[in-house]
């Protein structure tokens, strides 16, 4: 698993330095709607997924690759790649974008790394190895405990009704709950020490499998739901906040 963390470091490392610059160009960048009308893609999403996939083919030949922009076949084994995950932040001009990179194993991301590119960070993890934060080992620090903040993901498909109820229910036991509406750097904040966790009722593989292998090796709870429509739902947290989040006594 180090090798794998390693290069999936080495190849998010790559692409963040690609992203920044069509960031800097961002005006410029061809764009189009995909799913309804604030589905955005752009040439940076389609062009940073080419790039991640022709590098996972030179270190790991034949080995299955899935992507938000170009599909594909998962496998008991896979990568799987957000390449712009965030694009309406990255096109507006916010910082607030992320690129994740995940090894799945039997439906389990177990290594990663996940990036965000204006903040300068970069995080990868793997099962039984660590997490390295910019190149240098980590281990998860809370800055100031007690301050109780949590990152609340957003979907297209969520129902209005249980989303409204789930932050409800959140802030009823004074919880803070922010939204980046960006998954990976939401998790990357939550694996940071910035926020307790990361609750998204609906989301994909790609969005998350970076992020939940570097939070359970941090020794956060993960827990990533399949639902009945194909789509994921995922815990990452605390002890408290998943306790919260989940509803039990």
């Amino acid at each position: 698993m180090l090798q794998r963390r390693d290069t999936a470091a080495e190849i998010v490392k790559i692409a963040a330095a690609e992203a920044l610059g069509h960031f800097a160009d961002r005006k410029q960048l061809l764009t189009e709607t995909k799913a309804g009308p604030r589905d955005f893609v752009s040439q940076a999403d389609r062009g940073i997924e080419v790039r991640v996939r022709a590098l996972l083919a030179e270190r790991y030949p034949g080995e299955a690759v899935v992507g938000e922009e170009e599909g594909g076949e998962t496998a008991d084994r896979y990568w799987i790649v957000d390449p712009i995950d965030g694009t309406s932040n990255f096109l507006a001009g916010s910082p607030l974008w992320g690129i994740s990179l995940g090894y799945v194993e039997e439906g389990v991301p177990v290594a990663g790394a996940i990036a965000a590119p204006c903040l300068g960070e970069l995080m990868a993890g793997a099962r039984d190895v660590g997490v390295v934060r910019n190149g240098v080992p980590f281990e998860r620090e809370v800055a100031v405990p007690g301050l109780g903040l949590v990152s609340l993901g957003d979907s297209p498909g969520e129902d209005l009704e249980a989303a409204i109820a789930l932050q409800r229910r959140l802030r009823e036991r004074e919880w803070i709950v922010e939204s980046f509406h960006c998954t990976s750097v939401s998790m990357l904040f939550a694996a940071l020490g910035r926020f307790d966790g990361h609750i998204q009722p609906v989301t994909t593989m790609w969005d998350i499998a970076g992020g939940a292998a570097i939070c359970r090796e941090l020794g956060l709870e993960v827990e990533i739901i399949r639902r009945e429509d194909g789509a994921y739902a995922i815990y990452a947290g605390t002890a408290a906040l998943m306790r919260d989040a989940l509803g039990k006594a």
